[in-house]
């Protein structure tokens, strides 16, 4: 039975190609490709001669009876502009209708600009969320950013350069200001890391070009300060010095976070056991 493979392609240096990928692209019928133009740099620079049709997102719907034709006949090889087909480019559609008709869909697994950024931001790649393109609209993209604000694990998503500088203005106001790695033309000839702050990243690129792909810290939830022996000895040794309760609660309360009220509650427990020992 016919097969659809969906091939990842490289994200910037051609030679991020698996040697099962370029089998598969020799082997097919047809390549369904997003940009046949930047697709045949890839088969040409590998001597490929396989047969091409577009499948992009503005005729996604209306080839996908004739690519779904085709795979009656022969197997059809699946690629994007870069990246992984379906990952923010198109190839859902595609992918839900083969399985539909229980034709076979291969994934053949290689680049990824989502996990590659990931790997090298230097923030935590344990939990991650990826919310793709940022939408166009400052209202739409706040209102985007909104949902994640408190999401612990880090976030990923795409921009473009035009809107790069208006991106991070919105996560700067809406998640606040903190760490990001900003990745630029990941694995390309001017391959930029560059890892800081959200306010620093936007003093940083000034000029963006190329394509960005955002690596963003998730919430940081801070562990709630804890009432110890220690602080009650400490507020013992300041009601011993003489200091009111006003003066030693403010002054605790800033050294240790811990919340005026709590503080002044345990003062005031502490007091009676403090006279007692004083008779």
């Amino acid at each position: 039975m016919p097969v659809l493979y969906v091939v990842a392609t490289p994200i910037g240096n051609l030679e991020d190609i698996t040697l099962r990928a370029l089998r598969v692209l020799r082997e097919v019928k047809l390549i369904a490709a997003e940009d046949t133009r930047k697709t045949r740099r890839l088969l040409n620079a590998y001597d490929i001669k396989t047969p091409m049709t577009s499948y992009y997102e503005h005729n996604k719907l209306t080839k996908l009876e004739y690519i779904l034709e085709y795979l009656k006949e022969g197997d059809v090889a699946l690629v994007s502009d870069a990246g992984m087909p379906g990952i923010s480019d198109p190839g859902y559609e595609l992918i839900a209708a083969a399985s539909k008709q229980n034709i076979p869909v291969v994934p053949l697994p290689g680049p990824s600009a989502i996990t590659t950024a990931l790997a090298v931001s230097g923030l935590p790649t344990d939990k991650f969320v990826y919310i793709g393109f940022l939408p166009n609209k400052g209202g739409a993209r706040r209102q985007a950013l909104k949902s994640v604000v408190a999401e612990p694990g880090t976030i990923i998503a795409l921009e473009a350069p035009h809107r790069i500088t208006a991106a991070l203005t919105d996560i700067l106001g809406v998640l606040g200001d903190r760490r990001i790695a900003v990745c630029r033309e990941l694995t390309k000839l001017y391959e930029e890391v560059f890892r800081g702050t959200i306010s620093e990243a936007i003093k940083h690129f000034t000029e963006p070009r190329g394509e960005f792909t955002l690596v963003i810290e998730g919430q940081v939830i801070k562990d709630k300060p804890q009432l110890t022996d220690t602080i009650e000895r400490q507020l013992q040794q300041m009601y011993l010095a003489g200091a009111t309760a006003k003066e030693a609660v403010a002054a605790m309360a800033g050294e240790t976070g811990l919340k005026k009220k709590e503080l002044y509650q345990t003062w005031l427990r502490l007091d009676k056991v403090w006279e007692r020992e004083k008779e």
